[in-house]
């Protein structure tokens, strides 16, 4: 075997599936074992096949369909666990049985076994299954918490027994990674026998740890990965696939492993375990997560525009994405912003990105995250910042009670206000507008869409006004539905207002932009 070859073990249909509410489906499990199996993992431990029968059968027809992956399943030591693994996994083209037993004090007393009828059980039952298969794994259960001299007895046993892969286990999360390290390059160093087998490690997430450990002992000379996808597993979880991958591709430098593992197909078969586990990815995971290749920050957007190395340690391409995401929030930039809208076919010049921005940052200050369909919604009404009309402040009270508008407006700099009551929010609204402003314009439409999904959608209203055969149509977008409406009546009779003055009406020229 080459050194440098680390071999990845997935899990995810075992000890994965052993997460409390992870448990899949029959079809399920057969889909993600071929998923796996075309990605490229080694070994695939598809289930414990005693565990029921469709434990077994799930086991059974993964051996027969796959590829190229070894098919394993789990067996205790116990002799009729080690025959009804082989009968399920005997069908695949490379099988392999994986037995184990708890060999720390406290996993010793449970069967209460003595040391020495510990080790004889373990000679027994791995020579049954070396009886059975030549690819035989071996773990000492609670590895890590198991006393030194004793752990390297029954590895030794193991070993004289027929196993080929010796795994050890840090059952609880309990190490940290220079003991990781240490134990497996002690346990290579005096164990005998140690040079002709392949020694693994299975990390579990305890302590947050799990692919630090992982990675630690195969520094320490171990050469297989026990892991499973988006890191699923009893408690906190296992060392997790793609960060193991990812690790050892990006630092290179320290970790110069190999797998054949394709990475491009990381985040589908990532997702697609999430769905059929309903096991949601955290927003901040590694590698998977939705904000791992995400930016918001306005000085990390403006550097990845420049230079995508400044924030991104690896290609989100690398692992199936089309490429980085950069939401647009409350924390996003100017720069960031433009080249929102450069995507989105906008070409804003300084001052109209000067007007864009501050209604963005106002909109971001209410929201979570600014959609492109939020950014349409304010391209739509900018130019407004110089009207004669501009809403300042809007009370509305509303219940089963006729409604209540309080509304302040400036009126050529000049700041009014006026309370009307009306049949709901919005006319009482549009009553406080008129009395404030009187006009004689005519409601013809008034619409309201939401931009985006959500309690905190924008909703863009839109209204057209007719008044002496003039028409004038006014659009805001807002999280409140009722200040889109007043925004958008108001920007109505702005637009109006500018109407009569190209039309040769009373009113005294003023220059406005006719954004009709």
């Amino acid at each position: 075997m080459d050194k440098d070859r680390v071999v990845i073990f997935d899990t995810t249909l075992r000890d994965g599936e052993q997460s409390p509410g992870a448990t899949m489906t029959h079809a399920e499990k057969l889909e993600i074992a071929g998923l796996l199996d075309e990605m490229g993992v080694d070994i695939i431990e598809a289930g414990f096949p005693i565990a029921s029968q469709g434990d077994f059968n799930a086991v059974s027809e993964i051996a027969k369909h796959a590829q190229n992956a070894v098919i394993c399943g789990l067996a205790r030591a116990q002799i009729k666990d080690i025959d009804r693994c082989w009968e399920a996994v005997k069908h695949a083209k490379r099988p392999r049985i994986h037995t184990f037993i708890g060999t720390s004090p406290l996993h010793r007393a449970i069967p209460n076994l003595t040391m020495d009828e510990m080790a004889d059980r373990i000679h027994e039952t791995v020579t049954h299954a070396r009886n059975y298969c030549d690819n035989v794994q071996w773990s000492p259960m609670d590895a890590t918490r198991t006393e030194w001299d004793y752990l390297c007895r029954v590895v030794e046993i193991a070993i004289k027994a027929g196993a080929s892969t010796i795994n050890i286990p840090d059952t609880v999360g309990y190490t940290a990674p220079v003991e990781s390290a240490d134990l497996i390059r002690r346990l290579i160093a005096e164990v005998p026998g140690a040079e002709d087998v392949v020694f693994a490690t299975h990390c579990h997430n305890d302590l947050g740890m799990a692919t630090a450990n992982s990675l630690a002992a195969v520094a320490g000379g171990a050469r297989q990965i026990e892991c499973t996808i988006n890191g699923l597993g009893e408690r906190a979880g296992n060392t997790a696939l793609e960060e193991v991958v990812m690790a050892m591709k990006v630092r290179g430098d320290i970790m110069p492993y190999t797998t054949g593992i394709d990475t491009t197909k990381i985040m589908n078969l990532s997702r697609r375990v999430a769905a059929v586990s309903g096991f949601a990815v955290q927003f901040n995971k590694a590698i998977v997560g939705k904000n791992a290749f995400a930016h918001e920050s306005g000085i990390h957007q403006d550097g990845m525009l420049k230079n995508s190395e400044t924030f991104e340690i690896m290609r989100p391409e690398d692992v199936g994405l089309s490429g980085t995401s950069m939401p647009l929030g409350k924390h996003s930039g100017r720069a960031a912003l433009r080249a929102k809208l450069k995507e989105l076919g906008i070409d804003a010049g300084d001052n109209q990105l000067k007007d864009i921005f501050v209604r963005f940052k106002d909109l971001a200050d209410r929201k979570k995250e600014v959609f492109d369909d939020d950014i349409l919604a304010l391209v739509s009404t900018t130019g407004e910042g110089e009207d004669y009309l501009a809403l300042i402040n809007l009370k509305v009270i509303c219940g089963t009670a006729p409604a209540e508008a309080s509304l302040e407006m400036e009126v050529g700099g000049e700041e009014k206000s006026a309370t009307c009551h009306g049949d709901g929010p919005v006319d009482a609204t549009f009553k406080a507008v008129r009395a404030i402003y009187p006009n004689d314009a005519r409601l013809q439409l008034y619409q309201v869409n939401a931009v985006t999904e959500g309690t905190d959608a924008q909703a863009t209203v839109s209204v057209r006004l007719e008044e002496d055969g003039l028409i004038a149509t006014g659009q805001s977008a807002d999280t409140d539905t009722v200040v889109a409406s007043a925004l958008a009546y108001i920007n109505a009779l702005n637009r109006l207002r500018v109407r009569r003055d190209k039309s040769g009406g009373d009113t005294p020229e003023v220059s406005y932009k006719d954004l009709t």
